[in-house]
């Protein structure tokens, strides 16, 4: 959001690029449940990366920090992160045997996936396959 101020000593306008707290707030959802996800993932407007992860798995440890350091610059995909342990109707139903999985999701439907702890480059594809509109 592009706002308009003005500094009230000099009298000059300027414009400062900010964002509104919810705008923020949106780019990462903790799943808690088969209905959130349909909210926050199925039905989202943006892309969303879906990162299935466990408390007790090491790799997702190193995984969901760098996934959301390389989406921060990001608005025009959201993370959302879903823990195994509570969500196993979710876990079947996306068919997750193995943590770190990451499934991208657009316009409901599952793109792209992997599984494992993968470098930066390959998140950074996957979040630049992502971010291209799809051709009408």
């Amino acid at each position: 959001m592009l706002r308009l101020f003005r500094n009230p000593i000099l009298g000059q306008r300027f414009t400062r690029k900010t964002f509104s707290f919810s705008a923020v707030a949106a780019k990462r959802y903790v799943i808690k449940d088969h209905y959130e996800f349909d909210q926050k993932v199925i039905n989202s407007d943006n892309p969303v990366i879906v990162n299935f992860h466990a408390e007790w798995c090491d790799p997702c440890k190193i995984l969901t920090p760098k996934m959301t350091e390389l989406l921060e610059p990001s608005e025009e995909i959201d993370l959302a992160i879903v823990d195994v342990d509570d969500n196993a109707e979710l876990v079947h139903t996306f068919e997750v045997k193995a943590v770190p999985a990451v499934l991208a999701f657009r316009n409901g439907v599952v793109v792209d996936k992997f599984i494992g702890l993968v470098d930066a480059h390959m998140i950074e594809s996957l979040i630049g396959k992502l971010a291209k509109k799809p051709q009408s």
